[in-house]
């Protein structure tokens, strides 16, 4: 190690020979490596604007990807390649910064052999450890850690990539650095304490320079870049709840994980049905209702919904296998899927974060329409591509999703005209009711809002039911099943 140090000592003692005085020399020691290092830290400005810079791709790929590890580890690898970026240099500082700090501890230990060199800087002998003569040195400590929390402030602000990590990450990152600063320097002479407080003191000035010279403003698109954090925030929030986590919640947990484990103990599952809450059921009702009068076939009906009906159904019908599985275990869940037939109502499969299984390749996934209306205005691009088979309730969802296949070269699916079950039941609903118009003549109004964010309920209903309640109208309130389950 010696000869390692070896050159470092010879350019503290050219520092110390030049101004006569070791604390400047130290000082002028950290400035000077700073300067020789200067086209290290340039290569690792730009080095570091390129990995934000590829960011996006990466939180867009890993939103696509979500659940997958090695797909997302394989697509990294890819995108690292495609930007000629290699992780592992931003060790590259860490280890800089040791080999100085050991050279500066050899340094001082070389200059107090020397009998005719003056340790003494400010009135504090650089060769003294505060932790054994406390007093006045406790203000060695005291003052590195200062130095480290404003490197690591300014550093959380503007550092390229530091300002893109969580603040979690930040506190953390501070507190260790701070901390690790102020136990130190209790134990390392005073010397040792300067070389960190200047090292520190440069690289926030040196940061700032870079930035100048090198605006990472002017190379990322931190548009882009907020709008894939975004994107992949929603996919690792999906299910999670504000607020504490209640027994109700932890006992859901619990039970979600015994019904992960139950759903693949069972082998050979011909038919599953994946509902998003309780009232989804409709849409299947018609043709479950079918497949137990008609057929032996056991169904096994995953639900993200812990309270949703299936599982009273179950309890009556052995041949109905409920499962709570949330809407984050569920990715992992289809990935893994093993089965014969898939049904579901959710679009885009494949598309986000619910996808065909990577297990079995020959899974027959079935999608069951929504409604009557417009597949092409009511469907992103590409909504209905990865499924096998589609029930349509009418010939002109038939006529656009042949046209979507023609006009995109894409291969024909199986399209089954089937009706539309709820509509049955609505007809048969109108036959049953009671038609007599109401004695006093009052009108109805029916407020349907859909699910999306702001919709009627979040915005603006209860001001809405205040005004029409003091109205002579009869109103029924029918939210949408994905906004309540109902």
């Amino acid at each position: 190690m010696q000869i390692i140090f070896k050159p470092f000592i010879l350019i503290m003692e050219a520092c110390y020979r030049l101004c006569q005085n070791y604390g400047i020399a130290i000082i002028l020691f950290t400035l000077l490596s700073k300067i020789i290092l200067l086209p290290l830290s340039i290569w690792l400005q730009y080095n570091s604007i390129k990995m934000v810079k590829m960011q996006p791709e990466l939180n867009f790929m890993e939103a696509k990807f979500f659940g997958d590890k090695e797909r997302i580890a394989e697509e990294e690898t890819k995108i690292y390649k495609k930007y000629k970026y290699n992780p592992f240099i931003s060790i590259i500082p860490t280890i800089i910064q040791l080999i100085l700090l050991m050279a500066v501890i050899e340094a001082i230990k070389a200059g107090m052999q020397n009998p005719g060199v003056d340790m003494m800087f400010m009135g504090f002998s650089l060769t003294t450890v505060p932790s054994k003569v406390g007093g006045w040195y406790l203000l060695s400590p005291i003052i590195a850690a200062l130095s480290a929390l404003l490197m690591c402030v300014c550093q959380n602000k503007s550092n390229v990539i530091q300002a893109e990590q969580s603040k979690v990450s930040q506190i953390i990152m501070l507190v260790i650095s701070v901390g690790l600063s102020l136990y130190l320097g209790f134990f390392v002479s005073v010397g040792v304490a300067v070389y960190w407080v200047f090292s520190n003191l440069f690289a926030t000035a040196q940061l700032y320079i870079l930035n100048f010279f090198i605006n990472p403003k002017k190379h990322v698109d931190y548009e882009k870049l907020e709008e894939s954090k975004k994107a992949l925030n929603e996919l690792k929030n999906l299910g999670a709840k504000k607020g504490k986590k209640t027994a109700k919640d932890k006992e859901n947990a619990k039970r979600e994980k015994a019904d992960y484990k139950r759903f693949f103990s069972v082998v050979n599952k011909h038919l599953v049905f994946y509902s998003e809450s309780n009232g989804f059921y409709k849409y299947y009702a018609g043709m479950i209702e079918y497949l137990l009068e008609k057929t032996n076939i056991t169904i096994h009906y995953i639900t993200s919904d812990p309270d949703d009906n299936i599982f009273k159904m179950a309890e009556k019908e052995p041949r109905i296998r409920g499962y709570y599985i949330g809407e984050k275990k569920l990715i992992t869940l289809m990935m893994r899927m093993e089965a014969d037939i898939v049904v579901m109502t959710v679009p885009d499969l494949e598309n986000f974060h619910i996808k065909r299984s990577y297990i079995k390749k020959d899974i027959e996934y079935l999608y069951v329409q929504h409604g009557m209306g417009s597949v092409s205005l009511t469907y992103r691009k590409g909504a209905l591509d990865h499924y096998d088979t589609i029930l349509s309730p009418n010939r002109k969802q038939t006529e656009e999703i042949r046209a979507q296949e023609a006009l995109y070269n894409l291969p024909a699916k199986k399209i089954v005209e089937c009706g539309y079950f709820i509509l049955d039941d609505m007809i048969k609903a109108y036959e049953e009711m009671d038609k007599t118009p109401l004695a006093t003549g009052q009108k109805t109004i029916l407020i349907a809002p859909s699910w999306q964010d702001d919709n009627i309920v979040d915005s603006c209903l209860d001001e809405l039911l205040e005004v029409l309640g003091t109205l002579d109208y009869k109103i029924i309130v029918r939210p949408h099943p994905q906004l309540c389950g109902q």
